[in-house]
């Protein structure tokens, strides 16, 4: 895990086209600014997993144990964080499962 140290207005960036800005610190908590494409699924990751078991919800229940045992497997997490040059993918939301605008869309 990459740890970087940012105070207020500064941003880091994800590739070429994700910034992330520390929007305000108050006391524990940090608000942070997203600026991505909107084809860049955004999510705090308790809406993430949420997702995630819903998907699963929707296979043979072998295959969706199987699966979260995997994710949930340190093994998996440590493959995906050996190799920093292997570039971060993420899958574009299923058709059926609608996505909240952003309040910057279209502006």
């Amino acid at each position: 895990m990459l740890v970087l140290s940012r105070q207020r207005d500064q941003s880091i960036m994800i590739g070429d086209n994700i910034e992330i800005t520390v929007v305000d610190v108050r006391g524990d908590k940090v608000r942070l600014g997203i600026n991505a494409p909107n084809t860049v699924p955004v999510h705090r990751k308790e809406v993430y997993q949420a997702i995630q078991r819903e998907k699963l919800e929707g296979q043979v229940p072998s295959q969706a144990q199987t699966i979260t045992e995997s994710l949930a497997s340190p093994a998996h997490t440590a493959s995906k964080l050996q190799d920093p040059a292997q570039p971060l993918t993420m899958s574009p939301p299923p058709a059926a499962s609608p996505t909240p605008e952003r309040p910057d869309a279209g502006h």
